[in-house]
């Protein structure tokens, strides 16, 4: 009878420790387990081509989620980041157009400036979405919903209704040119998420975002400016929805003034799968860029199936639910 608390008392431990484990590598258990799958089943998903085209495919969808990370660890959300790619992608190629019906007089100008105007529009609808819920105390739901459709109605405007075709060579290796065979897209994302990690990670700001958003009252007493946070994050995730624009206008050749639809939503999901609770204050942006992998080598492995996407759409949903449900699962364990 003495030895029953000892052998309870073990298999509680075990169990927490799998707990543990599962917590912290379960993503990347998930995603290797994919990727051993699709390669038994289809002879093509391992080669470097298709390797190559699994990263340039996450490498958007990565650099949203990154910004939407900083957001939701501030317990916020961010419905407007595909419209601001529209948005930032039609304002910077019209400045790089070489097509006197989409560039703006003069253009093409330099690179740098076209790129700084993309950035610009990305930080500027960020900080709009920032000053809203941070110093007017507007839902980020209700915000950005706002912001989603204002941006869009702002990209039909300023475009017309009409691609901006004709982007000049520099632009256009935003999205095209490669570095030791790395697509420059992947290199901009793994720039993004190192230094993402380096700000989240060794600064005294990214322990602001974290404790902002795990007890705002408790920051708040300690110094935390909360809504100056806040607000940062926002432009942060508005800036990183400008450079996606920018790479994604680059890659096709032609801003489209329909690009970015449901984009947040792929966003919003890399960030959950990765293991970022949407109570905010916990997460780390490696999951992120696991959970965007996730969702590449998904995708991908469904299009070597050839899977309409259609049923895509319906299995990324249920990604979506099944990762929420494991989040709201280690909340209430905590």
């Amino acid at each position: 009878m003495a030895e029953q608390p000892v052998r309870s008392g073990t298999a509680r431990s075990g169990r927490a420790m799998l707990a543990e484990f599962g917590q912290r590598y379960g993503i990347l258990a998930a995603l290797v387990l994919v990727c051993v799958g699709l390669a038994l089943s289809n002879e093509f998903f391992l080669t470097q081509r298709n390797m190559v085209n699994v990263l340039r495919q996450a490498s958007i969808n990565g650099i949203l989620a990154i910004g939407m990370t900083f957001v939701i660890l501030t317990r916020g959300i961010d419905l407007s980041v595909g419209s601001v790619v529209a948005l930032a992608g039609v304002v910077s190629a019209s400045f790089a157009s070489t097509s006197a019906t989409a560039a703006v007089s003069g253009a093409p100008y330099p690179t740098l400036l076209a790129v700084a105007m993309g950035l610009g529009t990305g930080i500027l609808a960020g900080a709009v979405n920032g000053w809203l819920v941070a110093r007017h105390k507007v839902p980020a739901f209700v915000v950005t919903l706002g912001m989603l459709s204002a941006a869009r109605g702002l990209t039909l405007i300023y475009s017309g209704g009409r691609p901006v075709p004709g982007l000049s060579d520099g632009y256009r290796s935003l999205g095209t040119a490669d570095l030791f065979g790395i697509p420059m897209p992947v290199i901009l994302f793994a720039a993004v998420f190192l230094g993402a990690w380096f700000v989240l990670e060794a600064t005294r700001f990214g322990r602001h975002v974290y404790a902002a958003g795990g007890n705002p009252h408790a920051a708040r007493v300690s110094g935390i400016r909360v809504e100056n946070v806040r607000m940062a994050v926002y432009v942060i995730s508005g800036a990183l929805a400008g450079l996606a624009g920018m790479i994604l206008a680059a890659r096709t050749g032609s801003a489209l003034p329909q690009a970015g639809i449901a984009y947040e939503l792929d966003a919003i999901a890399a960030v959950v799968i990765g293991g970022t609770s949407l109570a905010g204050g916990v997460g780390r942006v490696t999951g992120t860029l696991i959970g965007a992998l996730l969702i590449a080598v998904v995708n991908n492995g469904l299009d070597l199936m050839g899977v309409e996407s259609y049923y895509q759409q319906v299995i990324k949903g249920g990604l979506i639910v099944a990762a929420v449900m494991l989040d709201q699962a280690r909340h209430r364990a905590d």
